[in-house]
């Protein structure tokens, strides 16, 4: 079968791109950046990925050189398309004028190659700080963009090319086209399918698995519940055992409409554990997200220790089943060169040590969410369990938001007042907000400030407000909208963590909106709608704050904040507004990159 591979620096993206060609039918593998050319001379392709380093740095990732001698076509993709610059001595620099992060339009300057078939002018989407400042020998320029001349090269004698935008996510609009062209110029053969995945999967976790059964983490969300399917359907029910970890954490009803999901999809092998004490105790004073999630993935692996006990199984013969998918490993720095973005709660320090001892099986931990939901289909699920919008394991443990104290910007007083200046000819009130969200720029983690618009505006014009400012402004990773109320006086930061009480009222706000998107038909328009709590009160001495964070993705990778329509926003917002306790309503308004899809 022919193959790609992808050299993987680091990059967010780097399982994104293999995800997409084999999408386009030609099938990929991972492999390490440093990866010998002797190795790579039977692949059909190359493709440099993205990566969070910069290539002037003494211990940056690196490619062997003699990749560039095997007479393969290669492409690299942002660090890949600054590291294929530099390995032929064009020079790179970090310059911040140039540095872009979400839509970008590029003017397309040679339509042949990776471009053949593009208009004249295209959207792309870029992450990056670093910039290629010349052409490698036997280079031409086939694409620029505002801030980058560079954007985008390509050597067509060797075909050989660099594109300095992420061509492989759904925001760069003809990605997949460009992609295509690639494997097109690769010659590769379209060999590949979901339906082969499948057949080979289901082999894999038959050896894996020997003689020994599964004991299975189910949440009722659409990954573990695949995998549930797909490891019942390679071993059969009686050795398959499903857990639902009852938290305290979940939605409301969410433990009683999960377990009857289950049942009716044909499973009686499921055992419902309460633990949501364990967990409240366990959190309480705990303010760092990253410290939340670690608590949480800890106590998921405890109580299924306990439970084991409880229900008399023998350790030694069951395997830890997990619905991962691979988001949840890329983002928690689980691959060689990831950055850490947010640690989920299954891959905390426990779980890494179980998989190192061969003891965890993770079916879907090479797929995006779009290829699980297709899987199952394929399996036979039905449309309301596959469509089902993606929820965190941490639960809504991710959606409140602590606070110790209120955490500024050192230079606030400045920002404050450029932005200000900036803003104020469109007649618009900006506040920086005095609590930290996580972010993702460059292919790493930030946790920075977000800032909140107050004013008419409309939704084009927030996004491209947000992009710029985030874009110039380091200290920011995220634009919210002010829905509610219509004037800010004051912001006051309470200290808070997780309590019973502050997630009922999380539970009642995020029980709205769920109803309100089904009651008017958005479910299937929105990819995901996290309801996101803050301690921040608005005009008031004490209160809460919620964040509407609604957007568009297929495989979570990368996401466009939802543009809802006016009217239905106004009627969300006031059933929001009746909550005693809400102080203030914000819309999130910023792409990811730079914010990640959930604050925490």
């Amino acid at each position: 079968m022919d193959k790609i591979a992808v050299l993987d620096f680091g990059g967010q993206y780097a399982h994104l791109i293999a995800n997409r060609v084999r999408r386009l039918g030609v099938y990929s593998e991972i492999l390490d950046p440093n990866t010998k050319a002797d190795i790579l001379k039977d692949y059909k392709g190359i493709i440099f990925s993205g990566g969070p380093q910069s290539v002037y740095d003494r211990d940056s990732l690196k490619a062997d050189p003699a990749i560039l001698d095997l007479g393969i076509p290669i492409l690299g993709i942002c660090y890949g398309h600054q590291l294929l610059a530099h390995m032929q001595g064009a020079q790179v620099k970090h310059e911040p004028e140039s540095r872009e992060y979400g839509i970008a339009e590029i003017e397309v300057k040679k339509s042949e190659g990776i471009f053949k078939g593009l208009k004249s002018k295209e959207i792309v989407w870029m992450s990056h700080g670093d910039t290629v400042m010349e052409l490698p020998p036997g280079y031409e320029v086939i694409g620029s963009t505002k801030t980058g001349q560079w954007a985008a090269l390509g050597n067509f004698k060797k075909n050989f090319f660099g594109t300095q935008f992420h061509l492989e996510v759904t925001h760069t609009k003809s990605g997949m086209k460009m992609l295509e062209n690639f494997l097109d110029i690769c010659g590769a053969a379209k060999e590949w399918s979901i339906d082969r995945f499948i057949e080979n999967e289901i082999a894999a976790v038959k050896e894996k698995v020997g003689d020994k059964k599964v004991f299975m983490m189910v949440s009722g969300g659409v990954d573990s519940t695949v995998a549930f399917v797909l490891l019942d359907k390679a071993l059969g029910p009686d050795r398959v055992y499903g857990l639902f970890v009852d938290t305290g954490l979940m939605r409301k009803n969410e433990r009683q409409n999960v377990e009857k999901s289950l049942r009716e999809a044909g499973f009686n092998n499921l055992h419902v554990k309460d633990a949501g004490d364990i967990f409240f105790e366990a959190l309480q004073r705990i303010y760092n997200p990253e410290a939340k999630r670690k608590i949480i993935g800890d106590l998921f692996l405890r109580v299924q220790e306990k439970v084991v006990l409880e229900l008399g199984l023998n350790p030694d013969e069951w395997l830890l089943g997990q619905g991962t998918i691979y988001p949840d490993t890329i983002e928690s720095g689980g691959t060689k060169y990831a950055a850490r973005i947010k640690t989920h709660h299954n891959r905390v320090q426990q779980i890494e040590e179980l998989i190192k001892q061969g003891k965890v099986i993770e079916p879907l931990s090479q797929l995006y969410k779009d290829e699980v939901r297709q899987v199952g289909e394929k399996l036979g699920l039905s449309e309301n369990l596959v469509q089902r919008h993606p929820f965190p394991g941490p639960g809504l443990g991710v959606r409140c938001l602590c606070a110790q104290e209120e955490r500024y910007p050192r230079n606030y007083n400045l920002l404050q007042e450029k932005i200000d200046d900036e803003l104020a000819p469109k007649k618009l009130e900006v506040f920086v907000l005095p609590i930290m969200s996580v972010g993702v720029q460059g292919d790493s983690r930030t946790y920075r400030n977000p800032m909140a618009i107050l004013g008419d505006a409309s939704f084009d014009d927030l996004g491209k407000i947000a992009t710029d400012l985030i874009n110039r402004f380091e200290e920011i990773n995220r634009v919210v909208w002010t829905l509610y109320p219509q004037n800010i006086e004051e912001i006051n930061i309470h200290r808070a963590f997780l309590t019973r009480e502050r997630i009922a009222l999380l539970q009642e706000a995020d029980a709205i909106v769920d109803g309100f998107i089904h009651e008017k038909g958005l479910n299937r328009d929105i990819w995901q709608f996290p309801t996101v709590m803050v301690p921040l009160s608005v005009n008031r001495d004490f209160g809460e704050s919620i964040i509407l964070r609604p957007v568009e993705s297929e495989e979570a990778m990368t996401a466009n904040y939802y543009k809802m329509d006016e009217g239905l926003l106004c009627e969300l917002t006031e059933r929001l507004s009746k909550i005693d306790g809400i102080t203030a309503v914000f819309y999130d308004v910023t792409n990811k990159p730079p914010g990640t899809i959930e604050w925490e």
